[in-house]
């Protein structure tokens, strides 16, 4: 019996004798004096059983029931195996209708002995760094290579931007390739047509960010720069700033994007069977707009600090991956590895053999040469063909014994 049972015990006794009256043991039990009246009619001296509440040893009439409780757990280790427990709880609310609140699944699962997939680790003491006040004025970048289809198909990496001051996911896309020049301007591009031009983006220092080579070039060394990347040269164009992190810690923010997501994105994949890089898109196009309403916070400040897209840039120009190439005498270059194309005569026969074109190889796979922003030559790329990569454009850039300076030259306007 309880301290408190026991003490109830004794001062309905000494009401009842007479010792004390109704008002000081209401005071005494904290009790109206209706319910202290009540306790003296029900007291027996002879047993405590009155002192108990009418509903001891019944089952609570809101008590979850055994179909309910088993349910739970065949969901939990079978359709939705490895769902952490919040996500498990939304699961069984929207597609199985279940009423049960996420505190009671979790009790029936750590009663049944199924701990959560989900570790933990004891927190560390850091300072945050504040939010930025308004959408769009800082996206954070980043690409994970996983096993998220955990051995069905290949592995592939995830490329995705995280808004700094929402937290919200506006582009996330699958490929096969690491991470690549390509695949960043692919998400840049989307993000850029739907919701305009961020201020500026916060990212690591992978190579195809920047220069991560210590050689330069004679017009570099004259500039006091490196060129950039391909990726840096498009984000430079659209009047991006490109800010460095210093450490993984430094951009939390969509590092723990990817925890999150390795975990709630993979059993969704699992869920749906998704097999290819294609149907793990499909995929994330229905989870996006799910995890972005669930997680997203509101800026500090209203409205947004997308700048809106200029009609006049020429998108296909910017994101490309573009390079010179000097024309042969017989007005030929090489396009990619073995691969050389004869450029049209000018107006009036006009010869230009020895002159520098820019070769713009887009995302998908199509070619177009210009000669001072003058289109010559224009080449659909075959359904299904990859865009030239920089290891392969550096094959065709000669000898690198011959022309050290040219050749890294090359490298700098690369996707690295």
């Amino acid at each position: 019996m309880s301290q408190q049972n026991l003490q109830r015990i004794k001062v309905i006794e000494n009401a009842v004798e007479g010792r004390i009256d109704v008002a000081r043991a209401s005071e005494l039990l904290k009790l109206s004096t209706r319910q202290v009246k009540r306790l003296k009619k029900d007291y027996q001296a002879a047993a405590a059983a009155w002192v108990h509440h009418g509903n001891r040893g019944r089952p609570p009439a809101n008590r979850i029931s055994a179909a309910e409780r088993k349910k739970v757990l065949e969901m939990a280790q079978g359709k939705y195996k490895d769902f952490n427990d919040t996500h498990l709880w939304e699961k069984l609310q929207k597609v199985e209708k279940m009423t049960l609140s996420r505190q009671s699944v979790q009790r029936i699962l750590r009663k049944a002995g199924q701990a959560s997939p989900q570790k933990r680790r004891a927190p560390k003491y850091r300072s945050r760094r504040e939010r930025r006040a308004q959408e769009g004025m800082m996206l954070q970048t980043d690409g994970s290579l996983h096993d998220w289809l955990e051995g069905r198909g290949p592995k592939l990496t995830l490329l995705g931007f995280i808004d700094d001051a929402t937290s919200k996911v506006p582009v996330a896309h699958f490929q096969q390739e690491h991470e690549d020049a390509v695949g960043y301007m692919g998400v840049t591009r989307q993000v850029v047509e739907q919701m305009g031009i961020p201020l500026s983006i916060y990212r690591d220092r992978h190579g195809a960010f920047q220069r991560n080579d210590a050689h330069w070039s004679v017009e570099e060394e004259l500039a006091g720069s490196q060129a950039p990347t391909q990726l840096g040269r498009c984000w430079q164009e659209l009047g991006i700033t490109s800010i460095p992190a210093g450490s993984a810690q430094a951009k939390g923010r969509v590092e723990r994007l990817w925890r999150t997501f390795q975990d709630r994105l993979i059993s969704e994949l699992r869920l749906a069977g998704a097999r290819t890089a294609e149907q793990a898109n499909a995929v994330l196009e229905r989870f996006l707009p799910e995890y972005n309403q669930r997680f997203a916070k509101a800026a500090s400040q209203t409205g947004s600090a997308y700048r809106k897209l200029d009609t006049r840039l020429d998108l296909d120009y910017i994101f490309a991956l573009r390079y010179e190439r000097v024309v042969n005498r017989d007005h030929t270059i090489a396009v990619g590895p073995g691969l050389r194309v004869q450029l049209p005569a000018l107006a009036g026969e006009k010869g230009y053999a020895g002159k520098k074109v820019e070769i713009c190889q887009q995302p998908n796979g199509d070619v177009k040469v210009y000669l001072e922003r003058r289109l010559l030559y224009a080449e659909a790329a075959e359904p299904g063909s990859a865009p030239v990569r920089a290891r392969d454009l550096r094959r065709t850039t000669g000898p690198r014994k011959k022309k050290p300076i040219q050749a890294y030259a090359y490298a700098g306007r690369l996707a690295i």
